[in-house]
């Protein structure tokens, strides 16, 4: 070997060494899970998940994520209008009772800067699975400033899904409601190991 591949090889082993994985959890009083679908064509309607839970293992060295899950719960579902939210939860959307919950899961992300890139996963909804892509941001990566004091990840992600590749066709043929669902998801992530 040449003398100075065998010296990068002594330099950079030791910062090799020090990359090392964590889990994290979602802080379920820091997250937010929301989406936008067009009403009648008129305007969007935004609604939220208030039970969201999930976790992850990333690296902040390698930027190497694996082990992804984020869990929804389709029974807390928020859109400020009683009736909406009883038929939203009903068998022409999410159908909560047959299917309690939607999960999107994930084993790599690709970086595209030091802070952002994609995270190509899959989706879990009314009994069906099929590929999810998001974008994400990581805002911020340090200590809590106060509470709890873990190291946190602050992370914005948005996607879109067509929400009738899951069966969810009620009011797309007529344009009653759009088929296209942009995701918006906010939340902070702690290390568990803190």
């Amino acid at each position: 070997m040449p003398r100075y591949l065998a010296l990068a090889a002594i330099v950079m082993a030791p910062a090799v060494a020090l990359a090392e994985p964590a889990r994290y959890e979602l802080d379920p009083e820091h997250t937010t899970v929301a989406f936008l679908v067009d009403h009648v064509g008129y305007a969007g309607t935004l609604g939220l998940f208030a039970e969201v839970s999930g976790s992850f293992t990333y690296d902040m060295e390698t930027q190497d994520l694996s082990d992804l899950v984020v869990t929804v719960r389709t029974d807390s579902i928020e859109t400020l209008n009683d009736a909406r939210d009883g038929h939203v939860r009903s068998g022409d959307f999410l159908d909560v009772e047959a299917h309690p919950e939607m999960v999107f899961t994930a084993q790599s992300g690709t970086p595209e800067t030091d802070t952002t890139g994609q995270v190509a996963g899959e989706l879990t909804l009314l009994g069906q699975t099929h590929p999810l892509v998001l974008d994400v941001t990581l805002n911020k990566a340090e200590a809590y400033p106060f509470g709890h004091k873990r190291f946190t990840l602050g992370l914005t992600a948005r996607g879109s899904l067509m929400r009738s590749d899951w069966g969810m066709t009620y009011g797309v043929e007529n344009g009653l409601v759009g088929d296209e669902v942009q995701l918006i998801l906010e939340t902070e992530a702690m290390r568990v190991d803190d």
